[in-house]
């Protein structure tokens, strides 16, 4: 083994704007391209607007214009402007703000003076132009570094902060701004503050009542058991009610940040709800039957928030503020109180509830047994070494990577056929990839209770081998990747194991975990240069590009891909595409409508959407596909 020097020479010190950029996952989380809503660039844009949003809490200007150009992102508020001598060290020098001070930002969203920074750090261009009481103050930055240093100015502005980024094309490559991603950011902040006006792209966001029209909208195609309860009080705020779903279905927030991974605050509502039901109806119910089909959002505000990471997705604060209650105690007290008092002034909805449980109870105990010789068979089906190719992940060990950046990578490939799978496994990061091979094709599994779930041994394995069995605290990988070849099997598996998911675990597809892995369908190639393109627009373009005869490879399944090829399409540039629930997405309907009876509304869908190349058809064919593009 090769010596490795370590002397006074290998000791560097980086200055901010360098580990920034050295290791913005740090920072913002994964970069992505922006085809998945907890990409970096929206992270970029979330840590611009929580500074405007810190503003308004304190009192501070109504409104927030936000313009999403094709590479670039404008924020206008109307808060009191940064302190004009302070504009350069408050977006580039690094642990200096005004948050330090919990007078002026009690309880702000960030405290640690890093989020403006990491903005300038990973941007090509970076302008801030503060306006305070008729004078402005212009800085200019690129990727951290300080352009322009303006004097300060007579302004006829009204009071605020106006910020300009353009995010550093070569650390966010391709990225693309998706609008709905953004819509649903910004109401989310529209929601957490009620009376605030946010102005996207023209379009205002506004809210009268909180958390209330939050679960309104998101149940607003779904069938609920009784009108939503909305509770509210000093420091806290809760909307609930229950549906007809699998799972429970949780939106939370800790000072107006989105925590989607939960946190000390949710373990706490989970509890309190618990105690409270069963001290209402004086009755002991399990805790999951209780649970069992809840949609709930949650906000608290608390002082000094600590977060396990720096994009503050999961609250990690066991108090309230330093020195006061714990949370657990502080969202115990108000929901106990609150939540008994509500149930006991509308006896109605108590009722509703009450049957909403007592029927979780009767089907838990329904599948009892099932469930019981179904993990039997798991444990002798010997799940880690036939059906599951697990991965090395260690989220403790800190000499590869951080704990957060593991629990981001791990992954999950599923499989179909032993040659697929195969060539995965061959080419994965033993770290931090996994490989779960399907044998044939899953089972249509629409309009079935989750007794299927353990009678049958593929979905019964497939849980076990995600842990999602009691729901996702326990999921052992952030990236559930479904890896199907591109041809008519491969998609009609994909949708069954769409159809799984959405039908029986619809909280991992809501928390954004599921995911479609797209491979090229070409490898264009002569002996200089090879393109993989992934549609026929990128094939004709990567032959234009190559001298001479190229060879044209169409790879029809992924065991055609060779396991050298395939480290290139599961590394570092992987293309996943995520599958997202909007709000106005109802899963009966959705279900319904792909997997149910062959309907003349989904034959009328595929012929209006079937499209046909005529210059790949034989001669005596293009006057039927003539017909069809006619019929569509």
């Amino acid at each position: 083994m090769s010596q490795v020097t370590y002397t006074e020479e290998n000791i560097r010190s980086l200055d901010w704007r360098e580990h920034i950029r050295m290791r913005p996952g740090m920072y913002i989380g994964k970069l992505g391209d922006g085809s998945s809503p907890d990409d970096g660039i929206y992270i970029l844009i979330k840590e611009i607007i929580d500074n405007s949003i810190d503003e308004y809490v304190m009192g501070y200007g109504r409104e927030i214009v936000v313009d999403i150009h094709e590479d670039y992102v404008e924020i206008r508020d109307f808060g009191r402007g940064i302190p004009l001598g302070k504009v350069v060290d408050c977006v580039s020098k690094i642990n200096t703000g005004g948050k330090y001070d919990s007078k002026a930002f009690k309880k702000s969203v960030g405290l640690n003076g890093v989020g403006t920074k990491a903005v300038n750090a990973l941007s090509n261009e970076f302008r801030t132009e503060s306006y305070r009481d008729g004078r402005t103050k212009v800085v200019e930055f690129s990727q951290g570094e300080l352009k322009r240093n303006a004097k300060i100015a007579k302004s006829k502005e009204k009071n605020g902060t106006f910020t300009f980024f353009k995010p550093d094309d070569s650390i966010f490559k391709k990225f693309k701004f998706r609008l709905d991603f953004i819509e649903q950011q910004l109401w989310n902040y529209a929601y957490l503050n009620a009376g605030l006006r946010i102005k996207l792209n023209g379009k205002t966001l506004y809210s009268k009542n909180g958390l209330l029209d939050l679960l309104t909208r998101k149940t607003a195609n779904d069938q609920i058991r009784y009108p939503i309860i909305h509770l509210k009080g000093e420091d806290i705020e809760i909307a609930l009610t229950h549906g007809h779903h699998y799972g429970e279905q949780y939106h939370t927030f800790v000072n107006g940040q989105n925590t989607t991974q939960g946190g000390t605050h949710l373990a706490a509502f989970r509890e309190s709800l618990v105690g409270t039901v069963r001290g209402h109806f004086n009755k002991n119910y399990d805790a999951k039957d209780i649970r069992a089909s809840i949609i709930t959002a949650l906000s608290v505000r608390v002082e000094e928030p600590v977060f396990e990471s720096q994009t503050k997705t999961k609250l990690g604060s066991q108090n309230v503020a330093p020195g006061g209650p714990t949370l657990r105690s502080f969202v115990n007290e108000f929901v106990s109180k609150e939540l008994d008092n509500f149930l006991h002034k509308n006896p109605e909805v108590a009722k509703a509830l009450q049957a909403r449980i007592v029927q979780s109870e009767r089907e838990r105990k329904e599948i009892a047994g099932i469930k019981k010789l179904a993990n039997q068979r798991a444990k002798k089906a010997n799940l880690h070494n036939k059906k599951l190719r697990d991965c090395r992940v260690h989220f403790n060990d800190s000499s590869r990577k951080s704990s957060e950046e593991l629990r981001n990578a791990s992954t999950i490939f599923i499989t179909e056929g032993d040659s697929a799978s195969g060539s995965i496994t061959k080419a994965r990061d033993v770290q931090t990839q996994a490989v779960f091979s399907l044998r044939g094709k899953p089972l249509n599994c629409f309009g079935l209770t989750k007794k299927i779930v353990y009678q049958n041994e593929e979905f019964n394995l497939l849980q076990h081998a995600l842990k999602i069995e009691d729901g996702l605290d326990d999921l052992r990988y952030n990236n559930v990747v479904i890896a199907t070849d591109a041809d008519v099997d491969g998609m009609h598996i994909r949708l069954l194991l769409l159809t799984f998911f959405l039908q029986f675990f619809p909280e991992l597809v809501r928390s954004g975990h599921l995911y479609i892995l797209v491979t090229p369908l070409f490898r264009v190639r002569d002996k200089s240069q090879t393109f993989y393109c992934y549609s026929e627009a990128e094939k004709k373009e990567a032959i234009s590009k190559l001298r001479g005869k190229p060879e044209v490879t169409r790879f029809k399944g992924l065991g055609e891909i060779s396991p050298d090829e395939f480290g290139d399409f599961i590394g570092a540039e992987m293309k996943l595409e995520p599958v997202i629930l909007g709000d106005d997405s109802k899963i009966d309907e959705i279900l319904s409508y792909y997997m149910g009876k062959n309907t003349p509304d989904r034959q009328q869908f595929i012929i209006g959407n079937l499209r046909v190349e005529k210059d790949e058809l034989p001669a005596k064919q293009e006057s039927k596909a003539g017909k069809v593009e006619q019929v569509a």
